[in-house]
């Protein structure tokens, strides 16, 4: 049975979502003031936020969402102190109820349209990954920014999350059955008409699925923690070496079906092993420190670490993946202590040229 969408689909226009790695216009933010999110540790968050912008700022814009005039104010002063560019920084009055901009933020779409490039936003619904926490205000994002952009929108009506989608920009997205298929999210669609609404909104023709998410991961297994693509055919992917880890097996499976993927002309994926770090532990519970959760920018590539032995590692196996690119590691062991890192507050937004 053919699913039937309430509009015409982004795919039917043309539209559809670059991968990470084509060239943005800028990187979006929330910017953190929910204490509760860092248990402790909060007073040290914002100087992780400066750091990140502060190295964005050099090359391309950052969008950052505030609570109002007063919160912009107090976050200039703190850019200003980590010495962030900020003539390359936009403010947007729009209130949030946390900081996770990759999954309540819009997720963005190019076209070309007789030689004229546009772009265009998906406005999800976002349910705080199955009602885990107050959502309101985050699902009002990208609505929000409709006030401040102009951007054609489309609205599927269903639940979804950027950190549980990867694209590699031709034709494939890679994601988790134990998100999309969880019944907290959207329990009236089957398996098939999942992959008929990511067919339809990110302009893909085949759905990947990996199982299960790591330890710690209180988004039900978002791919962005396990497997990356940084190139069309090439997906790096986590694995733990010790068998008695709680991650072990899943990463395992995880492996085994990433070797059985094919792209659309049928050849395997090239796959990549990155190392895990030791278990990061804050307050008796395990968080998900991993190396996948990067963020890729224009000229840069920001890594979490987590001052452990296998951080030089990792970061020398993305160089490789990225040659074009500068490396740079961004110390995550605090901000891990929200449940993610720098992927999962960031969203990218492609440039067109006009």
């Amino acid at each position: 049975m053919n699913t039937v969408f309430s509009e015409v689909t982004p795919s039917e226009l043309g539209f559809f979502m670059p991968a990470e790695w084509q060239k943005q216009e800028a990187i979006w933010f929330s910017w953190p003031y929910n204490e509760e999110t860092w248990p402790g540790l909060f007073d040290r968050i914002p100087g992780v936020y400066a750091q990140i912008v502060f190295h964005l700022s050099q090359d391309q814009i950052v969008k950052i969402n505030v609570r109002d005039a007063d919160h912009e104010k107090a976050v200039k002063n703190i850019l200003l102190k980590a010495n962030a560019n900020l003539n390359a920084v936009k403010f947007y009055h729009i209130p949030t109820n946390d900081a996770w901009c990759r999954d309540h933020g819009p997720t963005f779409l190019i076209r070309n349209n007789n030689g004229l490039n546009e772009k265009a936003i998906i406005n999800w619904q976002f349910n705080s990954w199955g009602g885990k926490y107050p959502f309101e205000l985050d699902n009002a994002v990208p609505e929000s920014i409709l006030k401040f952009e102009n951007y054609k929108s489309f609205n599927p009506g269903i639940v979804m999350e950027g950190g549980s989608i990867e694209v590699n920009g031709a034709g494939s997205v890679l994601t988790t059955k134990a998100c999309l298929l969880n019944q907290n999210r959207n329990s009236h669609l089957s398996q098939s008409q999942v992959e008929d609404y990511l067919k339809a909104y990110l302009g893909i023709n085949q759905v990947l699925w990996l199982e299960d998410g790591i330890s710690g991961d209180d988004t039900n297994g978002h791919v962005d923690d396990l497997s990356r693509f940084v190139n069309e055919n090439t997906i790096v992917t986590i694995m733990e070496e010790d068998p008695s880890d709680e991650n072990y097996k899943i990463l395992k499976e995880n492996m085994h079906l990433l070797k059985g993927m094919r792209n659309l002309n049928g050849k395997p994926f090239d796959i990549i092993s990155l190392p895990m770090p030791e278990p990061v532990i804050h307050q008796g519970e395990r968080l998900p420190a991993s190396y996948a959760n990067f963020l890729i920018a224009n000229k840069i590539v920001l890594v979490p670490v987590f001052q452990d032995k296998n951080d030089k590692v990792a970061l020398d196996i993305l160089q490789k993946c990225f040659p074009d690119r500068k490396i740079i590691g961004i110390n995550c062991r605090d901000l891990v202590a929200g449940l993610g890192t720098l992927h999962c507050i960031s969203q990218q937004e492609p440039f067109v040229s006009i």
